[in-house]
């Protein structure tokens, strides 16, 4: 490729960043002082306004972890849960984010809902659920999910598409027969939050930021800050 069509390329890429317009639609009025004691009521009602305003996949979150020497990583997981004990995902705990939260069990999601202009941070220490709950878990999901986690192998070299296809295919005619099918290293998750943050943007870029935060005796603070 010549140095004028990389440079072309480049070009076209950068107007098109410039002609992406955020938040093109009204936002909803957040205040703060009407904020409850505590976070997970609020994150559940704002999930709930995200879905009925029209985000494609409102329960879906960038997950953070990080290795032993600190090295970050960042991928799109779903939320299955999130209640009085924290917020719930899972996976193989084979999988590199498996690895990675055995050896640094602190976690950071990132919930995104551009319909409402919104987002939310969660930060704290994970914990794995018992083998019970885990299979409890897995239970709950669809068929596909299932099959999913039949495959195994996450994170790992994987040699042709051909290879996956295959084991793909056994995979889904295990799960269809046999919905019970164990998978040992499925692994549910919790977050149990240390620090949460509601972001409400303003298209006057007065964005409204509410941070909790655990104080003493575990009881929750909050504070605003600056856009």
């Amino acid at each position: 490729m010549s140095d004028e069509t990389a440079d072309s390329r480049q070009e076209s890429f950068h107007e098109l960043l410039r002609s992406l317009r955020v938040w093109d639609t009204e936002l909803p009025h957040f205040d703060p002082a009407q904020a409850p004691a505590e976070p997970l009521p609020l994150f559940q009602q704002w999930l709930r306004e995200a879905a009925e305003a029209g985000t494609p996949e409102p329960h879906t979150m960038t997950l953070a972890t990080a290795d032993a020497h600190g090295t970050p990583c960042v991928r799109t997981v779903m939320l299955h849960d999130a209640d009085a004990h924290g917020w719930h995902f899972a996976t193989h705990r084979t999988s590199r984010k498996g690895r990675e939260l055995a050896a640094r069990p602190e976690a950071a999601l990132g919930f995104y809902w551009p319909a409402v202009g919104r987002q939310v941070r969660v930060l704290g220490t994970v914990t794995a659920a018992s083998p019970q709950e885990s299979r409890a878990d897995l239970a709950k999901r669809s068929p596909g999910a299932l099959a999913a986690a039949l495959v195994g192998r996450q994170s790992e070299p994987l040699s042709s598409l051909a290879e996956l296809e295959r084991a793909s295919v056994a995979a889904w005619e295990r799960a269809l027969r046999e919905p019970d099918a164990p998978v040992d290293s499925w692994t549910l998750y919790v977050l149990e939050a240390d620090e949460v943050e509601f972001f409400q943007g303003d298209d006057r870029r007065r964005h409204v930021r509410l941070h909790y935060r655990r104080g003493r005796g575990g009881r929750w603070v909050t504070e605003l800050l600056w856009p």
